[in-house]
């Protein structure tokens, strides 16, 4: 019988492979859906906000309503709160920055906060700063003790490409189309472990279809066309420019080809979940999540 010839493997090759794949497994990337709603007032659904959650970091995407205390709820220690990444400042995205940047501040954050988005967020923050610049002076200031350190917010208005990097994950601004929004963002995680890609609101969008190819998580928004199709002609004319149906969402995920679709703001407009899903299945046949609060996508 003939022998193979034998195969030398280098020792320090295999022990590099064993400690790479180790520490993405280490990493556990993953995504926490914090809040899922939308401008309307649903009890169980907080608005827009998610988490990454990468190795110890954690990676914010937008503010919306009761993001705090959601992060409380899914384990997340207040600690941790230090980057947040907005998407485009509409208010529902953004109406809670102000809890993102206090909050924590009063109940355990000891390092600045970070915050990454369009322009003019940079401005928004700093007039959030000065609305509660006596709740600061007497917290700094009176007899409470407090962390100043928490209290630094540093915004940044940032344009598509590469705006973050750290040892854990790489972050790159997609621009996207979301009606008369001159600004509105979609964000690409690189972790060692996967590839996560945030669709912020949009309509379908080419160029998130191309950012996000590959993907091993696509979250995004949709709205059911036959809901929409009920509504009065101005909602109609609205929303077809500012988001995506549930057909189109379809034919994004079709080209995009992510491992997961996770769906949240969804804008199901009398539509049952199955109905949303039946929509997006008329293009997709791949694996789609529609999201709830505190949902961990892994």
């Amino acid at each position: 019988m003939a022998r193979l010839p034998a195969v030398t493997v280098n020792a320090a090759v295999v022990v590099a492979a064993a400690l790479l794949c180790a520490a993405a497994f280490a990493q556990d990337t993953r995504v926490i859906l914090l809040g899922t709603g939308t401008p309307n007032p649903d009890p169980d659904r907080m608005g827009p906000a998610a988490a990454v959650v990468s190795g110890d970091r954690v990676y914010i995407v937008d503010c919306g309503a009761g993001i705090v205390r959601r992060a409380a709820q899914a384990g997340i220690e207040m600690k941790q709160l230090t980057r947040a990444f907005i998407t485009h400042l509409h208010s529902d995205h953004t109406v809670g920055l102000p809890d993102l940047i206090f909050t924590p501040a009063v109940t355990g954050r000891i390092s600045p906060l970070e915050i990454y988005g369009p322009p003019g967020v940079r401005a928004m923050t700093s007039h959030v700063m000065k609305a509660w610049k006596e709740d600061m002076n007497i917290r700094l200031h009176g007899l409470e003790p407090a962390v100043p350190q928490a209290y630094i917010v540093q915004a940044h208005d940032v344009k598509p490409g590469e705006i973050y990097r750290d040892d854990n994950v790489r972050v790159v601004v997609i621009a996207v189309q979301h009606g008369s929004w001159k600004y509105a963002y979609g964000y690409r995680f690189e972790a060692k472990d996967k590839t996560i890609v945030f669709s912020g609101d949009t309509t379908y969008s080419p160029a998130l279809a191309r950012a996000a190819a590959g993907c091993d998580i696509l979250v995004h928004e949709v709205y059911s066309a036959a809901g929409l199709a009920k509504r009065t002609p101005d909602w109609r004319r609205y929303h077809a420019a500012f988001h995506t149906s549930g057909a189109d969402l379809g034919r994004l995920a079709a080209e995009v080809k992510p491992k997961k679709l996770v769906l949240y703001h969804q804008l199901p407009m009398g539509e049952t979940e199955e109905e949303v899903l039946a929509e997006i299945r008329e293009r997709y046949a791949g694996e789609i999540v529609y999201g709830k609060d505190l949902d961990v996508i892994r």
